[in-house]
Parts: structure tokens; sequence; C-alpha cells
């Protein structure tokens, strides 16, 4: 355990109770491409802005009734948060009777209407008002600074050093698209909630590392225990979702997307290829890639766009994806003696 940690922390760190972790770094070879990280930093500071915004436009002093006790933080004016008992962590209010995820992508309790009006994922706005914006401006906003700084930390450890190794572009790509992925997917089988964060992208950040380590397997030393140890704090991060009020569809949905981008988009050269630049002109005796990393490329392509496809295609025409996987609401809440878990 403790090689693949040093594999690992290399690359990041890790959280309390959901764990991220930026991607292994402990290669055959230095990279000879080191980026400066730039759009990690500005994707952080959309989302610090775009929460004040909502704070602003929030206005507890003003707006809130006291159903629910005080404004909190009076000091800092219209900026305060809601009560904790209608939001404990600390943020503005919503339209729609929901849940609250305490974690990395949540579903927001009772109130008015600025999240909503922000563009918070609800499945009759995307589909009845054909609205499909919100798949994209749900990842933008949170529902408190405790959600927005859990978010932001693990963007910065992982996002920041990924960045680093493989550029603003591929990077870029993969944050957006498992964001929308996850959104899609958190679509399909939430209908009575609304829905904001940026866990989606986050846990595609996640699985992009996991394929990854998969394809450029070759270049990694402690290879097996590297990847002993993302898978764990994978599967913690999943099993942490199955929690009741967690939207764990959000989660998995961008895990596949940036799983799946994460063969197209991060391939390595292998290290033969490298070295044989040393010989001279017209000598060469390896392939830059290897025919498996091919292979993945090619699938993991087509399933993408096969996946995604059907996904959007069964939104729009408003059906449920537990019409076609009825046990699929054990992936979000796992009934107990303590709690009962339903379409909420």
């Amino acid at each position: 355990m403790s090689s693949a940690r040093r594999d690992l922390e290399s690359g990041g760190a890790t959280k309390n109770a959901t764990t991220y972790s930026a991607a292994p770094t402990n290669y055959v070879f230095d990279p000879e491409v080191h980026w400066t990280s730039w759009l990690v930093p500005l994707f952080v500071a959309v989302n610090v802005v775009v929460f004040v915004v909502a704070m602003y436009v929030n206005d507890c002093p003003r707006n809130n009734l006291a159903f629910e006790g005080d404004c909190v933080a009076t000091f800092l004016g219209r900026f305060s948060f809601q009560p904790l008992r209608e939001n404990p962590l600390f943020g503005p209010s919503s339209s729609t009777s929901a849940g609250m995820n305490f974690e990395f992508r949540t579903v927001v309790f009772v109130v008015k209407f600025d999240l909503t009006e922000m563009g918070a994922l609800r499945w009759y706005d995307v589909v009845n008002q054909h609205e499909g914006w919100r798949l994209v401006t749900c990842i933008w906003l949170h529902a408190g600074i405790v959600h927005l700084a859990a978010n932001m930390l693990s963007l910065v450890f992982i996002g920041i050093r990924l960045e680093q190794q493989f550029g603003f572009v591929r990077i870029g790509i993969i944050y957006l698209l498992s964001g929308f992925g996850g959104s899609v997917l958190s679509s399909l089988f939430i209908r009575n909630n609304i829905s904001v964060g940026a866990s989606g992208a986050l846990f595609g950040l996640l699985g992009a590392m996991l394929s990854e380590l998969i394809t450029n397997w070759s270049i990694y030393t402690n290879k097996a225990a590297a990847l002993f140890t993302l898978l764990f704090i994978i599967v913690i991060n999943l099993a942490i979702g199955m929690l009741p009020h967690v939207d764990n569809f959000a989660h998995i949905g961008g895990f596949l997307t940036g799983f799946l981008l994460g063969f197209v988009l991060l391939l390595r050269p292998q290290f033969g290829w490298l070295e044989q630049r040393r010989f001279p002109a017209g000598v060469r005796l390896k392939s830059k890639y290897k025919p498996y990393q091919y292979v993945l490329w090619i699938v993991s392509l087509i399933l993408l766009i096969v996946g995604l496809s059907i996904a959007l295609v069964m939104l729009f025409r408003g059906e449920s994806g537990y019409d076609h996987c009825h046990w699929c609401h054990y992936l979000t809440c796992v009934p107990t003696s303590r709690w009962k878990c339903n379409d909420n």
C-alpha cells in the first residue's frame, strides 16, 4: 500500500468523506512537455463568482419568510445564508422540495426560485420546456459554501496536476463532457428534484485517471499497487453515493464519460518510441502507440458516442431510466432500517 500511495500522492491529495486523488505520476520516463495550469484555476474562479452571484440574488434578509428560522451570518447583508434548518450547507434557497446531498452532487431542499432560475437541473424544464442548457449550467451552481469548498478543493488537487500533464484542451474537454454526461444520466432517473454541483465533472476526472493508468500501463512503476489504490478510492466514492439524498447517477454518469474519454484523449507514447528518436533518421523499431491502445481508443469513442446519443434520445422522449433498469434505484439509495428510498 505504501508504494501505491507514493504513486498517487505525487500527483494529488485525498479528502475525508469522499476522496479524490490526482493522477499517478511515477512514470518510467519524465514527460518532455509540462503545461502551465490556468484553465482549472479559471474554472474555480467561475464557480466562486457564480456562487457569489447566487447569494446576491438570494438576498436572505429581504426574502426569508422565517418559517425555518433566521438568516445566518447577517453581518454579510444580502449575502447572508438561509437558515441552517433549510440549507445546512450555508447557501441560498431553491424552488423545489427534495433531499440534500452533503457531499458532491446536491439535490436541494424547499424554498424559492434562485437556483432554479439560475440554471439548476430539473427534468421537467429540460424535457417539457426544452431547456437543454440546464444539463451544462447546473455544474456551475452549488447549494452552499460547504458544497462549493469541497468541490473546488477536489478540483484543484485533481485538475491542476492533470492539466499540467495533458494540457488545458484535453482536461477541459473531459471536465465539461463528464459534467454533461452526469447531468444526462441524472435526468434519466431523477424527475422530482433539482440537482446542482460539479461532482459529475469531478468523477469524470477520476474516471479519466483510471483509464489513463490502464492505457498507459507500460510506463508506470508499481502499477498493480497504483491500480488497486485507485480502484479502492473509486469504490469508496461511489459507495458514499448510495446514501439517501445523494445524486449518485450524476456521479456514475460523469465517471463513465470520463473513463471513456481517458482512453481517447490521454494516450501516451510507449517508452521505446521516445528512445528511438535518438536513432539515425529512417531507423524506427517501434510504433508510437501499442495495438491495445488503438483498440481501446476506437472502442471507447464508439461507446461514448452511442451511449450519449441513446441517453439523449431517451431523455427528450420523456422516457424514464427505471423503465429499462428496474434495479437501478439501488445505485443511488440502498434502503436500511434507518431510512427508506423512493423517487425523491
